[in-house]
């Protein structure tokens, strides 16, 4: 509740016949200063009707609670005054704190509050008692002058009365250090004002109390300073004022002189380096020519995208100044905005200048370091494309002849940049594209280590040159490498269709030949005017048997564990899309850590070099390369370095062989495989009778060799796959039956027959007896599927081995 009278607000001066009473009321009219008691037993809280003054609040706000008081308090600042007033009830102490209130209609201000307890006849507190004043402006003019201080242009270092360091604004931060790093270390002992003489001045200026004055160029950056020493009580004060420019003033003029001179040079420079200026940042580069032409010492290029300005560019720019831009640093009404707006420049000769058209860019100017600006629209046939900044250390007159030369050469910079532009925005399509045909990543395989490479023609080209490695059942892969021939946007999309198409037919696990007859069907498909060369090799690790299929391409090299250098002799079967089916194929046995080198012609092409020649120096330099890693059957330890090897070979290949780019008129594609074989160990194999003992026969052999395979937790799955493939074998197909493990990645079961027809999983009535064969053996396997044989076809199965993910 509130007590007491209110007074009349703006009360006047008593005049001088007025009681000292008087007066002493005035005083508290003016101040405010409210009175409160709090009954701590019963929350009561007592105020006097100035405290709803001091506080900006109506008098019926206040319901005479000490939790509707709490309730005024800001939310931050509650715990810290709830905290003071329990240390002042349990300690007995002043009650002293300055808080934030929050007005009820939403408006904030600061109080400063102290009190003391009453203690009652219990001896216990039974009142606190004490004044609330308001502090907002008070405040406010301090962090007011704390602000101005702490960003002034000028350095402002304070120390103590033992020359050790108490304050630091921000410019002498940028200037001497952080003030965490600084605070309460010597004047004397930073490296970066240890010059002759400042010592002593600082010394005499505090025994004398008279400021004095020096200059002196500091360690800290080099540049020279007006350094005033200002005596204070319990200390000095030193402003640093950065006068390095003003030192500089006449040998800048002679050089601005000497660079008129050279102004027609630089000019022709520029237009030359600007014309040939294929990408974005080669338009920075080529620009960062115009610095020379007018002493200026920064730049900043823009592009116009929608209604954003992005910098493309920049020159002569701390990285932290660069990371604000990039961030849209720049503020709404910046001069490069108004010059997009109206198309014409902005040409400011000092900071002072700036501030006053531009108090926005204020707090950019100390980070930026520049003096002077050019701020010139990019203008394209009447179109805005962009803007450029021409900065520069030390404020400068802009005269009429370096205005015009400037707008003159944003003309040519303008129409370098919407050329580079469009040329960025093309290449990045077409470099997006060719990555999005060709494998992200090459998968790690037990059969086969590998490494590619695929070069454009040229920069922003699209090419029809593939390559891929596609895994496929019991541990055999395919390694595929292709060329659609001619290049651009038509020919790229065909090699990726092609591609979709290899991986389509591998997977239905179709022999190189018959693979090789549907591809030549899609190419023909296409058009007359389209051809491909395909190279398929698909190999076996079980028996190091690799089937070679080509379609006009060029033949692989197989370099063998002994360094041996060969191409072998494929039948010649012609392109894709010309062909007429059969095609021929070739096997081949490959040593374990045999090397597969398969790649396209203009690897081994050129217009200085013909296919033969090529060829030749390809075999040379694998016979150059480093010896093979030792070879081993699983993967083990050295696979990353046998990767890593691979990874170096491809490297030397293409720095041996690939022209460069200027000089190519082919795309060019190469593909490696280092090869393994599976242990003897791992693979085991049996003949079956034919007839219903075979499923016995298979489960008594699985129960053994699992066993000494120690994989006693897949023996009872693995009999039951078993058991549903050799009778489907005795029910459906016919003999030779043979069954065939293989441990690897995956435990797989294969169950042979001489059969061609192709199993299917039907949907069982509940009524039949049989018919759920298949859809057990999808159950209990992770993968499973049918690939044709020679002499008939293969049913195969996959598990994951024990502590191995499904």
């Amino acid at each position: 509740m509130t007590v007491g009278t209110t007074p009349a607000p703006g009360a006047a001066d008593p005049g001088p016949g007025a009681s000292d009473g008087d007066r002493i009321r005035l005083a508290l009219d003016t101040v405010r200063v409210g009175a409160w008691d709090w009954d701590i037993r019963t929350g009561d809280l007592l105020w006097d009707s100035t405290m709803t003054r001091a506080l900006g609040i109506p008098p019926d706000a206040f319901d005479g609670r000490i939790d509707t008081w709490r309730a005024l308090i800001h939310p931050e600042d509650l715990p810290a005054v709830l905290a003071q007033a329990e240390q002042s009830l349990r300690e007995g102490a002043e009650y002293s704190v300055r808080h934030r209130i929050r007005r009820p209609d939403g408006s904030v201000g600061w109080v400063e509050v102290r009190g003391r307890t009453v203690v009652g006849a219990d001896g216990r507190p039974s009142h606190m008692v004490g004044r609330l004043w308001e502090t907002t402006g008070t405040r406010a003019a301090t962090e007011s002058a704390g602000r101005a201080l702490r960003h002034m242009s000028d350095g402002f270092v304070a120390v103590d009365a033992q020359w050790r360091i108490l304050y630091l604004n921000l410019r002498a931060e940028r200037l001497l250090g952080s003030s965490g790093e600084l605070v309460g270390r010597l004047l004397w002992d930073l490296p970066a004002v240890r010059v002759p003489g400042l010592e002593a001045r600082c010394r005499r200026a505090v025994v004398d109390r008279r400021p004095a004055e020096l200059e002196r160029r500091l360690p800290a950056d080099g540049r020279w300073y007006h350094l005033r020493l200002i005596p204070v009580p319990d200390g000095l004060t030193v402003y640093l004022a950065d006068i390095t420019e003003q030192r500089q003033l006449a040998a800048e003029r002679a050089v601005a002189e000497r660079a008129e001179a050279e102004r027609s040079a630089h000019i022709g420079r520029l237009t030359s380096a600007l014309a040939e200026a294929l990408t974005a940042a080669d338009v920075v580069a080529a620009a960062e020519r115009v610095l020379p032409l007018f002493g200026a010492s920064g730049l900043i290029v823009q592009a116009l995208e929608g209604d954003r300005v992005r910098p493309v560019g920049a020159v002569g720019y701390s990285r932290q100044f660069l990371d604000l831009l990039a961030s849209g640093a720049f503020p709404r009404g910046s001069p490069i905005d108004h010059a997009l707006q109206d198309g014409r420049p902005r040409f400011i000769a000092s900071p002072e200048e700036m501030t006053a058209g531009y108090p926005g860019m204020a707090p950019l100017l100390e980070l930026s370091g520049k003096r002077a600006w050019a701020f010139v629209p990019l203008v394209v046939s009447g179109r805005q494309v962009g803007g450029c900044v021409v900065s520069f250390d030390r404020p400068r007159p802009f005269a009429a002849e370096d205005r015009t030369l400037l707008i003159a050469l944003s003309g040519l910079i303008a129409q370098a940049l919407e050329r580079a532009r469009q040329y960025d925005t093309e290449h990045s399509r077409a470099q997006a594209l060719q990555r999005g045909l060709l494998p992200g990543a090459l998968p790690a395989l037990p059969a086969v280590t590998t490494a590619a490479r695929y070069l454009p023609a040229g920069e922003g080209m699209l090419g029809g040159d593939w390559y891929d490695v596609i895994p496929l059942s019991a541990e055999r892969v395919a390694l595929v490498i292709g060329d659609v021939m001619g290049h651009g946007l038509p020919e790229a999309a065909t090699m990726g269709r092609l591609r979709t198409a290899v991986h389509t037919l591998a997977g239905l696990e179709l022999p190189p030949d018959e693979l090789f007859s549907h591809l030549n069907d899609v190419v023909s498909g296409l058009g007359d005017d389209f051809y491909a060369t395909c190279l398929y090799a698909l190999y076996d690790p079980a028996d190091g048997l690799c089937t070679l299929g080509s379609a006009g391409h060029p033949p692989p090299a197989v370099v063998r564990p002994d360094g041996t250098v060969t191409f072998p002799d494929l039948p010649v079967n012609p392109p894709l899309g010309a062909a007429t089916p059969p095609f021929d194929t070739t096997e081949l046995a490959l040593p374990a850590g045999s090397l597969l080198v398969l790649y396209t012609d203009g690897f081994v092409e050129s217009a200085q070099r013909d296919i033969g020649t090529g060829i030749a120096e390809l075999a040379a330099a694998l016979r150059a390369a480093p010896g093979s890693p030792v070879p081993g059957a699983p993967a083990g330890p050295d696979e990353l370095d046998e990767l890593d090897e691979l990874d170096r070979l491809c490297e030397r290949l293409v720095t041996t062989l690939v022209p460069a780019p200027e000089r190519t008129e082919d795309d060019a594609a190469v593909l490696l495989a280092r090869t393994r074989t599976l242990a003897p160990g791992d693979v085991a194999s049996w003949d079956l009778p034919e007839g219903p003992v075979a499923a016995g026969r298979a489960r008594a052999h699985i129960r053994h060799r699992l066993a000494e395979w120690q994989l006693d937790e897949l023996v009872t799955t693995t009999e039951l796959l078993a058991s549903e493939l050799v009778g489907n074998v005795v029910r459906h197909a016919r003999g030779p039956v043979r069954l065939r493990l293989l441990r690897s990645r995956t435990l797989v079961c294969e169950v042979s027959d001489g059969s061609l027809t192709t199993p299917h999983v039907r949907r069982a009535r509940e009524t039949d007896e049989g018919g759920r064969g298949l859809q057990l053996v999808a159950a209990l396997s992770q993968r499973w599927g049918t690939r044709y044989t020679s002499d008939g076809k293969c049913i195969w199965t996959e598990q994951p081995l024990p502590d191995t993910p499904r």
